[in-house]
């Protein structure tokens, strides 16, 4: 069974399903995890995040640190701005046990994790209602138990978003428009071949690089959600966004596989739940900064809307990239991905 339906209400409920036995847990935890029993031998919980705190992640951040510090004698520290390093060194930090929680984006996760890579093929995941069924199921499941197999615990999906581009040269209505254009990427050699196949010229960096890369004129452009264009300010430096929604990204809240196993089996769960309470959080606040971030962004540029037949010529322009990295996530996961969205699709449908 999924982790959908699962999500308990903070407050009594959520006690009794931490006093109790027969607590719900989610389906990845494995059950030949190390698990310390009695009291945690760690006292503080140290939560990098690349996004600033004025960003809906760092509020569900937040909510995660009420709740854990509610139930537990655990304290978090939540260092949000990329203070302690960027999503990959967060990643490289948890791997080695110097850190113990961050949420990052999936696109770095990919740098450890091939088959993480199956959430960045563009033009996949259709809305918001899709990704919460996806990534709360089977498959959701699935893929946070991967994480496992080099040293980190997956606890949830969170939400970044759909991503759209913005550039400083010219306004994007058709896939013709984006020849020649640096457009800033994440670390990810798939965003990277994305880019290319669309013709423009792509430029990996950190986030917290990017609004002096885009002052200077480093690159042209860039791709975000809204909340990451208007919390952080973009607008000042770019004059044309473009509704693409090219690719949906989730955000994965992972702990160090050394720090979980010096929590206690009470502990081990109250995490587990935090995350998932946290998460639906998240994404509420996530949505309504959504779209309070779009007209701060129509106030302050150009926004156009792509017709039909343009979406069709970016879609058609990544193919290759979709055909490219199947072999490299494994075919069985890509087909996994497809269904579960297929089947996604038709639940919403019938509704």
């Amino acid at each position: 069974m999924s982790r959908t339906g699962k999500t308990l209400a903070i407050g009594g409920v959520f006690v009794a399903s931490i006093i109790g036995a027969a607590i719900v847990t989610n389906s990845q935890s494995n059950n030949t995890m190390s698990i310390a029993a009695g009291e945690s031998q760690v006292q503080t919980l140290r939560f990098s995040m690349s996004s600033n705190n004025q960003h809906p992640i760092y509020d569900g951040a937040a909510k995660f640190k009420e709740i854990v510090e509610k139930f537990t004698e655990l304290k978090v520290d939540i260092y949000p701005s990329a203070q302690l390093g960027d999503d990959r060194a967060a990643i490289e930090m948890l791997q080695l046990g110097t850190l113990d929680v961050s949420i990052p984006s999936t696109g770095p996760l990919a740098n450890f994790y091939p088959e993480y890579n199956v959430f960045d093929l563009p033009f996949m995941i259709t809305s918001e209602e899709v990704a919460d069924k996806v990534l709360r199921s089977d498959f959701g499941d699935e893929m946070l138990n991967r994480l496992q197999a080099k040293g980190l615990v997956g606890l949830d999906f969170w939400e970044n978003g759909f991503r759209h581009v913005t550039n400083s040269k010219q306004a994007v209505r058709s896939i013709d428009d984006v020849r020649g254009l640096k457009i800033r990427t994440m670390e990810s050699p798939l965003h990277l071949d994305a880019w290319n196949a669309m013709g423009a010229t792509p430029t990996p960096m950190a986030f917290n690089e990017l609004f002096t890369a885009l002052q200077q004129g480093t690159v042209d452009g860039q791709e975000n959600p809204y909340p990451n264009i208007a919390l952080n300010n973009l607008y000042e430096v770019q004059s044309t966004l473009s509704n693409t929604g090219h690719v949906y990204t989730p955000l994965a809240l992972i702990v160090s596989q050394q720090t979980w196993n010096k929590l206690s089996r009470h502990d081990q769960r109250v995490l587990r739940q935090a995350a998932i309470d946290a998460g639906d959080y998240e994404r509420e606040v996530n949505r309504r900064v959504n779209m309070e971030s779009l007209e701060v962004i129509k106030a302050n540029m150009n926004v156009v809307t792509l017709t039909p037949e343009a979406v069709k010529g970016f879609q058609e322009a990544t193919t290759s990239v979709i055909d490219k990295y199947t072999p490299i996530i494994g075919a069985d996961v890509v087909a996994s991905f497809q269904k579960q969205i297929e089947k996604a699709e038709a639940e919403l449908a019938s509704n």
